[in-house]
């Protein structure tokens, strides 16, 4: 696995290599101190995964991402930050990075980023579960009928919003997990969306 670290204390993101590399399994290819340096490195090195700081001086991590992610929305980024800020975790999964973690938890660091190299999400149960009350309950009258919605699908959404895995949906509605998961896939293909994440901030966001 090849990722690209910014983080803009230098002897953080130099320590980080050197843990990360010492695993065998991952290659750190460029190392950044700025926003605006993160977003010229992915441009160059296109990592399989890009470990980036949150507060940074002049561009943050979280505008240098949400600029790499219009670039190329398959990009892969997971947030690592001393700040559990409500408003950095918000906007983090706005924007839709992968993960959020501290820096604090460096025996977690190697496997959020496999996880996320692997598709999933690694925001944790702690910071899912605050996720109602993060986000803004703006009531926008969100019309399902205009985006084909139909109500099996809409309970599939309420669902994953309240944090159930593919099976416990299943098991909820009667239905196998296949079934459940390309149901997933339409919900995901007709709101324009990238995974069961941002899924949930939309329902928060524009629904609930």
């Amino acid at each position: 696995m090849n990722i690209v670290i910014t983080d803009d204390d230098k002897i953080v993101a130099v320590s980080l290599k050197t843990i990360l590399e010492a695993t065998g399994k991952i290659s750190v290819t460029a190392v950044g101190s700025s926003g605006q340096e993160a977003i010229e490195l992915y441009r160059v090195h296109k990592p399989d995964v890009m470990l980036m700081d949150i507060r940074m001086n002049g561009m943050t991590g979280l505008e240098a991402g949400e600029i790499i992610l219009k670039e190329d929305s398959s990009a892969k980024i997971l947030y690592l930050t001393t700040f559990s800020d409500d408003e950095y975790i918000v906007k983090a999964l706005t924007i839709g990075a992968k993960g959020y973690i501290l820096k604090q938890d460096f025996q977690g660091i190697a496997p959020a980023l496999e996880a996320v190299m692997n598709g999933q999400s690694v925001f944790g149960d702690t910071v899912m579960g605050k996720l109602p009350q993060l986000m803004k309950n703006n009531k926008k009258g969100f019309d399902y009928e205009e985006h084909d919605i139909n109500e099996k699908e809409k309970e599939i959404i309420e669902l994953v919003a309240e944090g159930m895995s593919n099976k416990e949906i299943a098991q909820e509605l009667f239905l196998s997990e296949g079934t459940v998961r390309n149901y997933l896939s339409l919900i995901l293909e007709k709101l324009n969306l990238r995974d069961r994440t941002q899924l949930a901030v939309f329902y928060y966001n524009n629904i609930r």
